[in-house]
């Protein structure tokens, strides 16, 4: 009986060691900003078997992951995936931030203490409060291991490198050009080498044409379409925005595997004894001329190309570190920016809310209570932001003037809910209000938090501004880990962005980044 006890505790043993012992030498992040795992769903019959297929059936595949907080956008997001935690941690709320001395909006990671490389803006990850996954790989190897990032866009590069990261490269929105900035030490020479060569984006711009992959009629998923017209955009240099409507076309995808395919062959990832990370961002959203039409042959033939470029990322990957090596980690970033238009004989439940009268109005109702001051700042991002140096010269309560001013905004017509930033500092918010306390962070916070309802628009009452309608729809963002020895396997409970970012680490061997709170996905640490 004793003997086969043993045997028996060997064989578990033996099994376990086997089943955690494969640390990947490679880690290759893939997020698809915009990402719809319905869209996946729809075009399912124009995919092919070694793209997005292929990460379905090999991998170990969840349906749906939640972000825990609302308006999220494409910084918010990148930081919550990388990190493991929320903004009301990391510190990124948003896309962009708002200046109310010079009066301007400026990028989140806007920071002029860096300038760049290939590019005028001047960018870091520094605002970023929370460690990532690449830093922590950095931090365990003692800065041995290569981690590097790749994206249309500077906030999902930055925010997916991280603090310690040996580079991340976006697409200039002026030269078309690999761009980085000077926080990071070195630019590799290949890069460098490809912005200057012929190969660059900007010596092939007049070869850049976005024509249908397929017959026309093979778009058939959307019976909403009414001119299923054969479209053709191509891109002209003296065009304003040449570049930035070209990273919102299906031809941007294949620029990034452009640059990771230069990555794949010389940064010499996978041959080091500590693990490489390369995060590669996609895009699959709306093309910037038709973002109030999401019924549209353009969509589905991004999903067709993106599901080709996938395929050739993949199958590059296993030439060059081998699949059995690598650890494939595909999501996407949970939003999806749209605009709508409603024919005026629709009846519709919404109507208008107009900020600049809302702080006018409640300019004037906090005069009445506290004296001719200017008591408001201003209002971005659904929030107000109130004149502090002038609360702090009459010695006010800030609480008190918050929630008088939260209560005279609440009777707004399309008003949902507004909380205030000391209810959320002083932890009085509940299961209603916990979105907004996780999606905001208290530095840069403003003083009212507006929520609105459903269908309202928000008329900033900007000549030329398109007017955003509120929708509060999730959207269906899948995750799947492939590779690296893992067992397909298709499970269907939710889980949550913040648990990704423990999971790949604890796959590597190291410490979760230090903001996250979530334990990894039980079926990744319990021996698959």
């Amino acid at each position: 009986m004793k003997k086969i006890l043993t045997s028996l505790i060997a064989i578990l043993a033996i099994t376990n060691v086997d089943a955690q012992h494969h640390v990947p030498k490679l880690v290759v992040c893939i997020t698809v900003d915009q990402f719809r795992g319905d869209y996946m769903e729809y075009f399912y019959h124009t995919l092919g078997e070694r793209g997005l297929k292929r990460l379905m059936n090999e991998g170990v595949s969840y349906r749906n992951i939640r972000f825990e907080f609302s308006n999220i956008d494409q910084a918010s997001a990148f930081a919550t995936l990388f990190t493991g935690t929320n903004p009301s941690f990391h510190g990124i709320a948003g896309d962009k931030k708002y200046d109310f001395f010079d009066n301007r909006e400026l990028s989140v990671l806007h920071d002029p203490d860096f300038l760049g490389n290939y590019t005028r803006n001047n960018y870091s990850p520094r605002k970023l409060l929370a460690s990532t996954i690449g830093d922590e790989l950095k931090i365990a190897s003692l800065g041995r291991s290569d981690v590097y990032a790749i994206a249309p866009d500077a906030e999902s590069a930055l925010l997916s490198a991280g603090h310690a990261a040996n580079g991340a490269f976006w697409i200039d929105d002026i030269n078309g050009k690999w761009a980085t900035t000077t926080y990071y030490k070195s630019l590799p020479w290949y890069v460098d080498r490809y912005n200057n060569g012929r190969e660059s984006l900007s010596a092939r711009l007049d070869k850049q044409v976005w024509t249908p992959s397929l017959p026309i009629d093979k778009y058939s998923a959307f019976p909403y379409i009414i001119d299923n017209h054969a479209f053709r955009y191509t891109f002209n240099e003296k065009a304003i925005d040449c570049y930035p409507n070209l990273k919102t076309s299906a031809l941007v995808n294949a620029e990034i595997n452009r640059l990771a395919f230069q990555f794949l062959e010389y940064a010499a990832f996978g041959s080091r004894q500590c693990p490489d990370l390369l995060a590669i961002t996609y895009y699959a959203g709306n093309y910037r001329r038709l973002m109030d039409k999401e019924y549209t042959p353009e969509v589905q033939d991004t999903y067709y190309q993106l599901d080709k470029n996938i395929e050739q990322l993949l199958d590059a990957i296993d030439r060059k570190v081998g699949l059995s090596h690598t650890l494939i980690v595909f999501t996407g970033s949970g939003y999806y920016k749209s605009a709508e238009d409603y024919p005026e004989a629709l009846r519709v439940n919404r109507g208008d809310f107009y900020p600049k009268r809302c702080v006018a109005l409640l300019n004037m109702y906090l005069m009445q209570l506290y004296g001719q001051k200017n008591w408001v700042t201003g209002y971005y991002n659904q929030q107000i932001y109130l004149n502090r140096k002038a609360v702090d010269e009459a010695q006010l309560a800030l609480e008190d003037i918050q929630s008088r001013a939260a209560a005279f905004v609440a009777e707004f017509a399309g008003v949902q809910n507004v909380v205030t930033d000391c209810a959320l500092r002083n932890s009085l918010w509940n299961e209603g209000s916990v979105h907004l306390y996780n999606g905001t962070h208290h530095l840069g916070r403003g003083d009212l938090i507006i929520e609105l309802q459903p269908g309202w628009r928000i008329n900033n009452e900007k000549a030329g501004e398109k007017i955003h309608i509120v929708r509060n729809n999730a959207v269906l963002t899948p995750l799947i880990f492939m590779g690296n020895g893992l067992k397909p396997k298709h499970i269907y409970r939710e889980v949550k962005a913040t648990e990704i970012a423990p999971t790949v680490t604890h796959i590597l061997r190291i410490r979760p980044p230090n903001a996250t709170q979530n334990t990894p996905l039980f079926e990744l640490s319990t021996g698959n």
